[in-house]
């Protein structure tokens, strides 16, 4: 069982190494972080997919620092134990005193505990400058959805030898950098397994399979209410629950169990 102290990175690095799955999921508010917390995860990701499930926008492109801000403050009221991460949203961190602005402010504001951005080697300055005034970072590789339009929209990543390598030499890259985290979205369950196996750091995968050290879910996915067509990657665990938190529960269980994802919602 994961320690019942407040979890940092230290604590997801001990997971990692004893084998025990690292559970996350998405929070924009108050409420809701208090179900979360209530049902053991692990980390409570303040993701700017707020822009896209709460603001009704078609990309999370037109998200706000001042945004992230608002939310962060709302989750940290509620939050106890599970680490706060919280997204760098579109160009926030273009350079590197940007990035250490803005997630200053989503630190002393926001109440984060840590910062996540987009990118492989063009944010490798921005991560190491993060880390080295003591701002842990989250890195983000795969499908980045602030670089939809660049990537042609929301497709897997990594499927063909090139980009796979890549993507395994920005990972290390990241982890060099000074990377606390890195997070895996949309790639396949094969590549996935090779990046968790050559880094120190943990994983946490969305559509890239059950061989990360942690999984993350999107709230409103894994309650079957974001509007539109369900990714592959995700699973309504409210059909088989009577409310919001035995459904939380039953994520957190089947992540912890190996039970979640199964091979219906990776990738080859």
């Amino acid at each position: 069982m994961p320690d019942a102290a407040p979890v940092t990175s230290a604590t997801l690095l001990r997971m990692k190494q004893r084998g025990e799955k690292i559970v996350c999921v998405t929070s924009y508010d108050a409420s809701f972080t208090r179900l979360l917390e209530a049902a053991g995860v692990d980390v409570v990701l303040v993701g700017d997919s707020l822009g896209m499930v709460i603001q009704g926008q078609e990309s999370t492109l037109a998200v706000t620092v001042q945004d992230m801000v608002y939310h962060a403050s709302c989750v940290a009221r509620a939050g106890q134990r599970a680490l706060r991460i919280v997204d760098m949203p579109f160009m926030s961190y273009a350079s590197v005193a940007q990035a250490l602005g803005n997630a200053a402010r989503l630190m002393r504001e926001g109440g984060a505990h840590m910062v996540k951005l987009e990118g492989g080697g063009a944010v490798a300055e921005a991560v190491r400058a993060l880390a080295g005034h003591g701002i842990p970072v989250c890195a983000h590789l795969g499908l980045t959805p602030q670089s939809v339009h660049q990537l042609g929209g929301y497709r897997v990543q990594g499927r063909d030898s090139e980009s796979a390598t890549k993507l395994l030499e920005e990972a290390r890259l990241l982890e060099a950098a000074g990377a606390s985290l890195l997070v895996l979205e949309c790639i396949p369950s094969d590549l996935a397994r090779q990046v968790s196996a050559n880094l120190h750091i943990p994983t946490i995968g969305i559509g890239a399979g059950p061989h990360c050290d942690g999984q993350v879910l999107v709230l409103y996915d894994l309650l079957g209410i974001t509007p539109g067509k369900r990714p592959r990657f995700t699973h309504n665990f409210l059909e088989d629950a009577d409310d919001i938190p035995q459904a939380l529960r039953a994520f957190v269980d089947a992540v912890r169990a190996g039970e979640f994802p199964r091979p219906e919602h990776s990738f080859s």
